[in-house]
């Protein structure tokens, strides 16, 4: 039997992990997500809204589905029979047409549906199941968009072990949540989730990619010999200056979703990114790698604003990126080097100061020695890898 506070500890740990990666607008003006108490129908669509196996994933362990709510269980408890109207859809690799029929007809008769579709936890997630494809397996693509022609309203929540190709949800689904496999307590977590007695605060831990095309991709990666003069060029350049950078030509270079991104039930908005100095000298960084001292002098700090424009509080994960250019060996574009979460009432701005120790400043280098070297230094404080407004300074040799 398991213990009740580990019970309750599952439920939280799932709904901190869930990923709101899209939130559309209704026609009232008004997002999708959360969904009103006082809605009169929904329609729950999808091979993983009621299978309880699939919520261990590929880890479970000694976790049994005996343990597991599924989100059709946690929607009926909170909704009743009545209000909520379940169908299939389809098997996660297979679907009869008759199932896709009976999961629009579903559809048709709700006021707004709810998709569980994804992976196979045990067998395409974890060790010895690699794909060649990402996107939705089996017909759930064509369940997806049968589901979405019928006009109503479409949240679609995603079960995975990796990133997922989405590009056609991104384009025509209201709302995407990605939801991993969240164990034992699934479906009360997404429950209160999607009606918003709590809010996602989940951030992506990998780069989502537009295309298999883009694989690898990845937010640290080294800087290239032409880079593009902006990430998000335009398809099939024009001229020589658009053709001849590193890009592709038939898609974006940006990610469907960067590194460290996720949305939440309000609106923020993030201020331009500043330092306490104008300068660092090398020989202070030097002694702060080697010399913890209180004599050392003062860090470097990054700060910025951020004002919660909307009407919920918000629990924002706030992160800190720094690029080092001219140094002896390359450095990525953007390295992750810390995050803090601050919680923002609706209207309320927060300052989030970060400290930049030397360790943030420092690299390996083609000597196998760490340390610290004059460079040009770029820091942004943003809400994730693609996001921010710059601010720059420059570690310097000390002058006389």
């Amino acid at each position: 039997m398991l213990l009740p506070e580990a019970v309750a500890l599952s439920q939280e740990v799932a709904e901190h992990s869930f990923v709101l990666l899209k939130n559309g607008l209704l026609s009232n003006g008004s997002p999708l997500l959360p969904l009103s108490d006082d809605v009169k129908s929904v329609a729950l669509i999808g091979p993983l809204a009621d299978d309880a196996n699939q919520m261990l994933g590929a880890w479970g362990a000694l976790g049994s589905g005996r343990e597991v709510i599924t989100l059709r269980s946690a929607l009926v408890k909170k909704l009743g029979d009545s209000r909520m109207h379940f169908a299939k859809g389809s098997e996660i690799s297979t679907a009869t047409d008759a199932q896709i029929k009976a999961a629009v007809d579903a559809a048709k008769n709700s006021d707004v549906a709810i998709l569980a579709l994804g992976e196979n936890g045990p067998e395409m997630t974890g060790e010895a199941a690699s794909r060649t494809h990402l996107d939705l397996p089996g017909r759930q693509e064509e369940l997806l968009e049968a589901v979405a022609a019928t006009g109503k309203p479409v949240v679609l929540i995603v079960f995975s072990g990796r990133p997922l190709i989405l590009a056609w949800a991104v384009e025509h689904v209201p709302s995407i949540l990605a939801a991993w496999f969240p164990g034992i307590q699934a479906g009360p977590a997404l429950a209160r989730t999607l009606f918003g007695e709590t809010s996602p605060t989940g951030r992506l831990s990998m780069t989502w990619p537009r295309n298999v095309g883009q694989i690898p991709i990845y937010y640290d990666a080294l800087n290239t010999g032409r880079p593009t003069a902006q990430n998000d060029a335009t398809p099939f350049p024009n001229g020589h200056d658009e053709k001849y950078v590193s890009r592709y030509i038939d898609e974006p270079n940006s990610p469907q979703f960067p590194f460290g991104f996720g949305l939440t039930y309000t609106t923020l908005r993030y201020g331009a990114t500043e330092l306490n100095k104008s300068e660092v000298r090398l020989d202070w960084l030097k002694e702060g790698l080697t010399n913890a001292s209180s004599s050392a002098p003062a860090p470097l700090q990054a700060s910025a604003n951020i004002t919660n424009t909307g009407s919920r509080a918000a629990t924002e994960t706030v992160q800190l990126y720094v690029r080092l250019q001219g140094t002896s060996v390359s450095e990525p574009v953007r390295a992750l080097k810390g995050f803090q979460q601050i919680t923002i009432a609706p209207g309320e701005t927060k300052r989030a100061v970060f400290s930049v120790p030397p360790e943030a400043l420092a690299f390996w280098n083609d000597q196998n020695i760490y340390g610290v070297e004059p460079a040009r230094v770029t820091i942004w404080v943003a809400p994730n890898s693609a996001s921010g407004t710059p601010a720059q300074i420059e570690i310097r040799n000390k002058t006389n």
